[in-house]
């Protein structure tokens, strides 16, 4: 079977976090993608987070279906072999602070004059123009400045943060579906272009019209907690057994239903209950309604109880839960990849199913530099040239 992106090179200068997930997206669906990390500095995420026996666990999710190379590019002789590298490219995938590549030789024009084919996908904090667009940045100050902090916790609590890469994700999704537009253009146009991805706006543009109410009213989105300004009974309430549910009631049928089914029928009858926004209002009478009939029965038996009264409701996971679950295990959203170094190993699935020509991961994060022989071997380099390169520390 014949993968959508089958003959798609993929070139991944990237480091910490959204390029390197944007080019595993695209290598999940069959491109090539060729990691390329400093021979001496390999890229930082294989040292994040826990080992298990000297190798980095999130590297072998980041690095999935990518061979890996070593180069440095700041030396002439690197920057030359990246040009031939990239001369039968289609994607270059990168995140140097703007005008890096420049320094090196290695920007959009001049690589454009070797390739004029080649989509060049720049992501860095704050973009490549504008008064913050060489300061560093990372998907930790996107998640401050675009809105979402500001949004998140408790009325009564400061900003929060989410503790994972919240604003890389986002960002690495929205980069692989710009590649593919860029690719889509160049069906058309027979030449590749310029992606601009700073990671302050595509979280952005996930945090619904906040920019338009405020425009038009002058409201500022408040810190609810886990409630909602826009309906109620919207929250996580604790169970009998100490385990937890989350609650939801964006339609109004399901709103009457949760209510019926904690006995508290008669705040349907409630003027305020018709709207979304008045029940919102009401958010403290029917959390109070809601928490004290779940606090008087274990996790299970409230799930069940909800799923029988077809109302909404999920049981607040965590990975052990999520390993369990039958409908994860329905979905294959857990994937077992073979690893060179550790046997065997899960992580999350692609994240998506297509029908015909599927995504797969095929293997996880290989080790640094491993196919740096073959790879650059196959642009004509002999082993003595290698050797040579290697000794040098370019490779």
């Amino acid at each position: 079977m014949t993968a959508p992106l089958d003959g798609i090179k993929v070139v991944d200068l990237a480091t910490l976090f959204a390029g390197p997930l944007a080019a595993a997206f695209l290598g999940d669906f069959g491109a090539d993608v060729i990691k390329v990390e400093h021979p001496a500095k390999p890229d930082p995420s294989r040292g994040h987070g826990p080992a298990r026996d000297g190798v980095g666990l999130w590297w072998k999710v980041l690095g999935r279906n990518k061979r890996t190379v070593t180069l440095n590019l700041s030396d002439p002789d690197g920057a030359a072999l990246l040009r031939r590298l990239l001369a039968d490219a289609d994607v270059l995938v990168e995140n140097f602070r703007p005008g890096t590549l420049e320094r090196w030789g290695l920007g959009p024009a001049e690589l454009h004059a070797v390739n004029p084919r080649l989509v060049v996908t720049r992501i860095s904090g704050f973009g490549q123009v504008g008064p913050y667009a060489r300061r560093p940045g990372f998907g930790t100050l996107a998640e401050a400045m675009s809105g979402f902090a500001a949004a998140t916790g408790e009325p009564d609590g400061p900003p929060t943060l989410p503790p994972f890469g919240l604003a890389d994700s986002v960002t690495a999704l929205a980069a692989a579906y710009a590649v593919m537009l860029a690719l889509r253009a160049r069906d058309a146009t027979g030449t590749g272009q310029v992606v601009d991805l700073a990671i302050i706006e595509p979280i952005m543009a996930m945090l619904g019209p906040q920019i338009t109410w405020y425009d038009q009213l002058g409201y500022l989105q408040p810190r609810l907690g886990n409630r909602s300004n826009n309906n109620a009974p919207r929250n996580t309430y604790r169970c009998a057994d100490g385990r937890w549910v989350a609650v939801s009631t964006s339609a109004q049928s399901i709103a009457e239903r949760v209510l019926r089914l904690v006995g508290r029928p008669e705040l349907i009858d409630e003027p305020w209950f018709a709207t979304g926004s008045g029940r919102a209002a009401h958010a403290d009478e029917l959390d109070a309604a809601v928490s004290a009939w779940v606090a008087k029965r274990d996790r299970d038996e409230v799930v069940a109880a909800f799923e029988e009264a077809q109302a909404a409701v999920a049981p607040v996971y965590d990975v052990r839960d999520i390993l369990a679950d039958p409908q994860y295990a329905a979905l294959g959203t857990v994937r077992t990849v073979p690893d060179e170094e550790l046997g065997e190993v899960r992580m999350q699935n692609v994240p998506f199913r297509l029908a015909d020509t599927p995504g797969e991961i095929r293997h996880a994060g290989r080790r640094h530099g491993q196919d740096t022989d073959a790879v650059f071997g196959a642009l004509g380099l002999s082993a003595d040239e290698l050797a040579a390169l290697r000794e040098r520390g370019v490779l």
